[in-house]
C-alpha cells in the first residue's frame, strides 16, 4: 500500500491501526494518551443556535454536514465515549462506514428490527435464532403487527423463494451460523433475491459468532450488521453491550433517532471498558478459533457423541460451499450431540472441570451449556425440532486456555456420561 498517495490526502490506514487512532483526539482529552471516561449527564452550548442545530440532526430532522462539528447534548442521546467507540468500531468491519452501539445486544436487535419493519409488514428470519431474538419476534413484533415468517438456515432455496413471495417485506434476519446448531445461510444468495423485489427489503445479519475476523457480511452487500458486543468484542464477560455496523451511514443515522426514544446507548464507562478490547479481537478470536478446530476434530470419533457440529467438519457441500464463499476461518463455537440425550448431556456437563456452564460466549475463558434447556428453552418442542436443537445436544464456547488442556477436560467428562 503506497504510504503516500499521489492526490496528497493522509495515507489511508490498515484497520489495526486505524482502530487504535480513529475518532481519538488526545487534545480533546487533556493530552491523555487513551480516552477518558466522560460520566457528564448534560453538556453546555456555545449559543441557541448550535443547540437548535444539535437537535435538529440528532434527531434526524436534518443531516450533518462531511466537516460539521456537532455538538454534545445530553447522554441519553449521544456523549464522547459513544463516539470515539463508535469511530473506532468502524474499521474493525470490512465495508462499514458508521457504527451505533447499544447497552446490550438485544437492544442492537430491537432498536434494528423496530427502525426498519412497521406494523403490517413481514419479517423472515433464519432458524434457529438466538432465543431471545425469537422470543422478541413471537412475543413483541408479531402482537405489535408485523408477521414473522420462519426459515431453516442453511436452505437456500426455501429462503430465496420466501424472499421473492413474502407480502411486505420489510426485513430478512439471518444470524449465520446459526445458534447452536452451526448451520450457514448463504448470504450472497440472499442479497440477491432482496434486490431482486421491486420494493427491497433490508437484509440484517447476525454477525456475533465469526465477526469481525472471520466473517464480512456487508461485502456481500448486507445492509445491517448487528453484534452482542457482549461476547468477541469485549471478550471477558463483564459488561454487557451491542453494536449495529453499516455501509450506508443514513441507515445507522435513523437506528440512533430511534436509540434516542427507547434509551438504549451504552453508558460511558461500558464504552470505555469495550472500546480498550477492541485492539484485541482479532487476537482473541483467531486463538478461540484454532483451539475450537483442534478440539472439535480430535472429539468427533468418540464413542460416547452421535455427531460434533463445527464448520471446518461440514459434510454437506451445501454447506461446505456457503462455508468457504463467505467465512475465512471457522471460529471458536462447536456444538456436541451426546448419547443419550438430557440425562447424558447433563452428566456431560456436570463432570467438566476447567470448561465452566455458562450460556455466554466469545469470552477468554471457556464455556458450555444445554441449550434446549436454556438459551432456547423459550422455544416450543415443535420449534426445537424444526430448528434441529436436540435434548443431547451441548454449545461449546471455547476460550485461549491451552487447548490440550481443554481436549483432556471434555474426554474425562464424557468417559463419565
Amino acid at each position: 500500500m503506497d504510504s503516500h498517495p499521489p492526490d496528497g490526502n493522509p495515507p489511508r490506514l490498515r484497520s489495526a491501526t486505524e482502530v487504535l487512532t480513529r475518532g481519538f483526539d488526545p487534545r480533546l482529552s487533556l493530552g491523555s494518551a487513551r480516552p477518558a471516561v466522560f460520566r457528564s449527564s448534560t453538556y453546555v452550548f456555545e449559543s441557541p443556535e448550535t443547540a437548535e442545530r444539535a437537535f435538529r440532526v440528532a434527531t434526524g430532522r436534518s443531516k450533518q454536514a462531511a466537516d460539521e462539528d456537532i455538538g454534545l447534548i445530553y447522554a441519553r442521546l449521544n456523549h464522547p465515549n459513544a463516539e470515539i467507540l463508535e469511530d473506532q468500531l468502524v474499521p474493525l468491519e470490512l465495508g462499514a462506514q458508521a457504527a451505533a452501539v447499544f447497552n446490550s445486544g438485544m437492544a442492537a436487535v430491537m432498536t434494528a428490527l423496530t427502525t426498519f419493519a412497521k406494523p403490517g409488514q413481514t419479517l423472515i428470519y433464519t432458524v434457529p435464532l438466538y432465543g431471545g431474538t425469537q422470543h422478541l419476534i413471537h412475543e413483541f413484533l408479531e402482537p405489535f403487527g408485523i408477521r414473522g415468517i420462519a426459515i431453516p438456515a442453511g436452505n437456500t432455496a426455501e429462503i430465496e423463494q420466501a424472499i421473492g413471495a413474502a407480502e411486505d417485506l420489510a426485513v430478512v434476519l439471518v444470524e449465520t451460523p446459526a445458534n447452536p446448531t452451526m448451520r450457514m445461510t448463504d448470504l450472497a444468495g440472499c442479497v440477491a433475491a432482496a434486490r431482486a423485489r421491486e420494493q427491497r427489503p433490508m437484509v440484517m445479519v447476525d454477525n456475533t459468532f465469526l465477526g469481525p475476523a472471520f466473517q464480512h457480511p456487508l461485502t456481500l452487500g448486507v445492509d445491517l450488521v448487528l453484534y452482542s458486543a457482549t461476547k468477541y468484542l469485549s471478550g471477558f464477560s463483564d459488561l454487557l453491550a451491542g453494536a449495529a455496523l453499516a455501509a450506508d451511514p443514513e441507515l445507522i443515522q435513523r437506528m440512533k433517532a430511534r436509540r434516542i426514544i427507547f434509551g438504549n446507548i451504552l453508558p460511558p464507562d461500558e464504552c470505555w471498558m469495550l472500546d480498550s478490547r477492541l485492539p484485541t479481537v482479532n487476537l482473541r478470536m483467531n486463538r478461540g478459533s484454532k483451539n475450537a478446530q483442534r478440539i472439535a476434530e480430535h472429539l468427533a470419533p468418540h464413542p460416547k457423541l452421535a455427531r460434533v457440529l463445527y464448520p471446518s467438519m461440514f459434510d454437506d457441500p451445501e454447506q461446505a460451499r456457503i462455508r468457504d464463499a463467505q467465512c475465512d476461518f471457522p471460529g471458536a463455537l462447536f456444538s456436541i450431540e451426546v448419547r443419550g440425550g438430557k440425562a447424558a448431556a447433563f452428566d456431560f456437563l456436570r463432570h467438566l472441570r476447567i470448561t465452566r456452564l455458562a450460556v455466554s460466549l466469545g469470552g477468554v475463558e471457556s464455556l458450555a451449556c444445554h441449550p434446549a434447556t436454556t438459551t432456547h428453552s423459550p422455544l416450543s418442542p415443535e420449534e426445537r425440532a424444526v430448528a434441529g436443537i436436540t435434548d443431547g445436544m451441548v454449545r461449546v464456547a471455547v476460550g485461549i486456555e491451552d487447548w490440550r488442556d481443554l481436549l483432556a477436560d471434555f474426554e474425562q467428562a464424557l468417559d463419565k456420561v
